[in-house]
């Protein structure tokens, strides 16, 4: 079982089947150990924070993508099939469609239940804005913005990366994306060190993001959904986002939602007037998670087909 696709569809079927348990050790986890780790010595080494930002975000992508070369070349020694099964093994870790969506269903199951501070919390786990006081429609588009997003970078990328370069490309993505997750913040200790975290995330996401919109299109022509109307709105609105990526993945599930996302969000009790996206032509409801959930499960579907498809077609090797 050489074969890379079916590598990847296996670890994605895994994916899909159990998730992210959090008893079993993942490597994410341990790549934002080692970038924390390196924070304090790169800024003693390094005078300027921006070079020690720079230093420190070489070393953590050379050294997993290093790292995962260097063990699918030992299991190889070992065994050709030690190889495959490592890499379907690690290719699985790198992909979170399971997890996102049990996260959404996690919080439409409690707005259901009509247990407004349960949904708070558990949306609390998704959005980085203060959740204490959101009603039932606060809830349900942090909600939907957040399963719309991660889309992109939970997901899409990962597969992305996957099909392109194999399980070190998607493994080195991850850790880009940990980075960014990490260090990637406007604030006075960042703003600096974090600069090469947060623009190396927004290369690598540049072309998934876009390449995410008519993938949540397609899924919307099959869950009855309007897919003219997500690529209208990823048109229109993709670009408004503060991030420049983010906009295109939230804008295509609201066209195709027919719901309005964005607008005013309270930071640590600061308002950030994040921009609308999409028109409200129908009420935001709390089924519109299960929706959006739907949708990201079907682009992440499409993606793997037209990602197979233009592999199989270049027979590129790894």
């Amino acid at each position: 079982m050489s074969s890379l696709v079916l590598q990847i569809w296996i670890a994605l079927a895994l994916d899909f089947l159990i998730g992210d348990p959090r008893w079993l050790p993942h490597p994410v986890r341990f790549i934002g150990r080692v970038a924390c780790g390196l924070e304090h010595p790169t800024r003693r080494w390094f005078p300027s924070a921006r070079v020690a930002g720079m230093v420190t975000a070489a070393v953590v992508i050379g050294s997993t993508a290093g790292a995962v070369w260097a063990l699918l070349a030992l299991a190889h020694r070992v065994a050709p099939v030690a190889k495959d099964i490592l890499s379907i093994g690690i290719l699985y870790t790198t992909f979170a469609a399971r997890d996102l969506a049990d996260h959404g269903r996690a919080v439409a199951r409690e707005l259901e239940q009509g247990d407004l501070p349960a949904a708070r919390r558990r949306v609390s786990w998704m959005v980085g804005r203060d959740t204490d006081h959101l009603d039932e429609t606060g809830i349900t588009r942090a909600a939907v913005e957040s399963v719309a997003e991660n889309t992109v970078d939970g997901v899409l990328a990962p597969l992305f990366f996957a099909f392109l370069g194999g399980p070190v490309a998607a493994m080195a993505y991850k850790a880009v994306n940990t980075l960014d997750s990490t260090f990637g913040y406007r604030n006075e200790r960042y703003i600096h060190f974090g600069w090469a975290s947060a623009r190396l995330d927004d290369a690598a996401n540049y072309l998934p993001a876009r390449l995410g919109a008519p993938l949540i299109a397609l899924a919307a022509l099959f869950l009855g959904e309007s897919p003219r109307n997500a690529l209208r709105m990823c048109r229109r609105d993709g670009g408004k986002h503060n991030s420049p990526n983010a906009g295109f993945s939230e804008a295509a599930m609201a066209g195709a939602l027919g719901i309005r996302l964005g607008g005013p969000v309270l930071r640590q009790g600061k308002t950030d007037d994040m921009p609308c996206l999409g028109d409200a032509l129908r009420p935001l409801e709390r089924g519109h998670i299960r929706r959006a959930n739907a949708l990201m499960l079907g682009a992440t579907l499409a993606a793997a087909l037209v990602f197979s498809a233009a592999r199989m077609s270049v027979a590129v090797p790894v």
